[in-house]
């Protein structure tokens, strides 16, 4: 990239990104929404299709597939909008499991609140004078 007189945009004028940030709210949504109307906009012409091959060759089993495969569409709309958008391999994880495992028998050994509380109190004595 060559330096441009303006800071903060590239040789085409176009500001440059500088922020990992995450896309705006809004802009998320509307893609969400866009999914959502993308996978429901099929699921009235399997109804009308159901209804055209049942006109046209008289079998039931045939519109009766075709409407099968139209009934889980809302969910998987759903599903699919309601996802967030893919994790970069750069992000960093919230969780460690390794770091915090709960034992499954947990004992009544307690080291650290053990040791805090010795310490606390050889303070406390040290500090009255006893």
């Amino acid at each position: 990239m060559k330096r441009s007189p303006e800071l903060g945009f590239d040789d085409d004028g176009r500001p440059v990104l500088i922020t990992a940030a995450a896309p705006a709210y809004e802009v998320q949504h509307r893609e969400r929404v866009r999914k959502y109307l993308t996978l429901m906009a099929f699921r009235i012409p399997a109804l009308v299709l159901a209804a055209v091959a049942y006109g046209m060759w008289h079998n039931g089993l045939i519109s009766l597939l075709i409407v099968a495969a139209s009934i889980p569409l809302p969910w998987m709309a759903v599903l699919i909008a309601n996802d967030r958008p893919p994790r970069h391999t750069k992000e960093p994880r919230r969780f460690d499991s390794t770091q915090r495992r709960t034992p499954l028998f947990p004992t009544a050994e307690r080291p650290v609140l053990e040791r805090h509380s010795h310490s606390s109190t050889e303070t406390g004595i040290a500090a009255r004078g006893d």
